[in-house]
């Protein structure tokens, strides 16, 4: 594998309680150096906020085994979708995610430049990320377990290689 992440600006959005405001967040740009820069990161890549195995199965099996990650050496595990800052936030919410942290690809920016951004036209989606998963260290990719059958208008949804237990079976072979 060996290569690096691609370059690109998240738009996020972070508490502030120097906000007067019912809304405290802001606005702030994180970058992909913020990110993985010095750290051993896992990234999710899911195809959307709210989807059925998104929701049941897959985010909900990364925050479940969370902390047998992190004694893997994991610093941090990050939700990545093609969907804003505010989807991601409620989604996040209502599925009671609290450790892993939700970072949106609004624009698709990220997941393109992975080659990961197919077309879900036949769902109504538009543009969305491939389902994978990535264990990254200090940029640079030193695994990736990306679903069969990457293809715009796939009719499937694979779900057999980006899940938690195959990302800690990697991490225990190293």
């Amino acid at each position: 594998m060996n290569c690096q992440v691609p370059q690109v600006t998240f738009k996020t959005r972070v508490r502030d309680e120097s906000i007067d405001h019912e809304n405290p967040f802001r606005w702030q740009n994180v970058s992909t150096d913020d990110i993985f820069s010095g750290k051993s990161i896992v990234i999710v890549a899911l195809p959307g906020a709210f989807t059925p195995t998104c929701s049941s199965t897959h985010l909900p099996g990364y925050e479940a085994k969370y902390d047998e990650l992190k004694a893997k050496g994991i610093d941090e595990v990050y939700c990545v979708s093609v969907n804003d800052a505010f989807s991601m936030f409620q989604w996040a919410k209502q599925l009671g995610i609290k450790k892993i942290k939700m970072l949106p690809d609004g624009n698709g920016d990220f997941t393109r430049l992975m080659g990961m951004l197919v077309k879900k036209e036949n769902l109504g989606f538009g543009d969305r990320s491939w389902r994978y998963s990535m264990h990254v260290v200090d940029g640079e990719i030193k695994s990736q377990f990306v679903e069969s059958g990457l293809m715009d208008n796939c009719p499937d949804d694979p779900f057999s290689v980006s899940d938690v237990d195959t990302m800690l079976q990697s991490l225990a072979d190293k």
